[in-house]
């Protein structure tokens, strides 16, 4: 059994550790420093996602334990937005109130150093970034379950922001009240989707409460925050934001529950060598048509990750068609085949090229 002054040892190790780890982390600061000022001067943006992937991929290589990658990419990610912040201060505008997914999301790829507004409407997002009021937003663009978010690719019809990146959330459910003791509870709240991706651990589990629905999970908390007889069903996220206690941890009924979201802005990414690009294209009603606009990405070996049409909301019956495939619109492949596809198209926009996310 070791001692207490062996102990007292390998907390002093530990101490010497932190205040190289603490010079370190100054250091890198500085540097950062230097290279916002050749950002500067070369019109680049603050936020890069194509080098902050870069970066994570270098740790996850680097990593040999006994940390998870996991847990050092969170240190790694906040080291970032420390040095971001140095930078130039950023805002980030998302689908509220405080504690969402979207919240999540957008703490989870920016970190505590920037700033975070909650918006009452997808509208209001894209609004804050087109009137530069915020430099980023976060929109949820799809769920593994539920489908596309139809109002956030409707959106781009009348916007001129792009894709900056995608993230991928799990959207994983907790039972989250005030006291944390489950035989108080009488009422639980949150999201209409939300009670049904969990129905089958509440019904087990809590067999005679009264369920109440809400506009957001963020919302159900706020309910629990101030009655102990309410529990939310919510992210672990928004827990710790309004300072509940966890009942239940992952109560969803299925574990695959993924959301991707965009983050959007008003310039391209660069180039990463594993990118996703985004288009919006309509055709001419004619037969066919829809066919040769795709050819070209099957001749080129060109992978589509997605498509989807959507009302034009212009004229009726008219449709329009999103499409995302792998590579970039930068790339000279891409932009040749790009060229072929408009040639076919009445219109077509990219929404742009950015990092590939990776999906949990």
């Amino acid at each position: 059994m070791g001692s207490s002054v062996d102990l007292e040892n390998l907390r002093k190790r530990i101490d010497e550790i932190d205040k190289k780890i603490l010079e370190f982390l100054n250091e890198r600061g500085k540097i950062a420093i230097q290279i916002s000022k050749l950002k500067k001067e070369n019109s680049f943006n603050v936020y890069d996602p194509a080098r902050e992937r870069e970066i994570e991929r270098n740790i996850k290589r680097a990593n040999l334990g006994p940390l998870t990658t996991d847990s050092v990419l969170s240190v790694f990610r906040e080291v970032i937005s420390g040095c971001r912040s140095l930078q130039r201060p950023i805002k980030v505008a998302y689908l509220g109130p405080d504690g969402t997914f979207s919240h999540q999301a957008a703490f989870r790829e920016f970190g505590s150093s920037a700033r975070f507004k909650p918006c009452k409407g997808i509208d209001e997002v894209f609004e804050e970034v087109e009137k530069e009021r915020v430099s980023f937003g976060i929109v949820p663009v799809e769920n593994s379950m539920e489908g596309s978010v139809g109002n956030v690719l409707d959106r781009f019809l009348r916007s001129d922001l792009f894709i900056s990146s995608e993230l991928f959330e799990k959207i994983s459910h907790f039972l989250i009240s005030k006291k944390g003791d489950i035989k108080d509870i009488k009422i639980v709240a949150s999201h209409p989707q939300a009670l049904g991706q969990c129905r089958k651990w509440l019904s087990e589990h809590l067999k005679r409460v009264e369920y109440r629905e809400t506009s957001s999970t963020a919302n159900a908390v706020k309910l629990a925050s101030r009655d102990k007889k309410i529990a939310a069903v919510a992210s672990e996220f928004a827990a710790s934001i309004y300072r509940l206690k966890i009942v239940e941890r992952q109560i969803e009924d299925s574990p695959g529950n993924t959301t991707r979201f965009w983050v959007i802005g008003r310039e391209y990414s660069r180039p990463t060598g594993a990118d996703k690009t985004s288009i919006v294209f309509s055709l001419k009603d004619q037969p066919g048509a829809l066919h040769k606009s795709l050819s070209p990405f099957a001749e080129e070996n060109i992978n589509l990750t997605k498509i989807e049409s959507r009302p034009s909301k212009e004229r009726p019956w008219e449709y329009v068609f999103f499409v995302d495939f792998e590579g970039h619109a930068q790339a000279e492949k891409i932009g040749g085949l790009l060229t072929k596809v408009r040639q076919i198209c009445v219109f077509l926009r990219v929404l742009g090229s950015y990092p590939m996310g990776k999906s949990n």
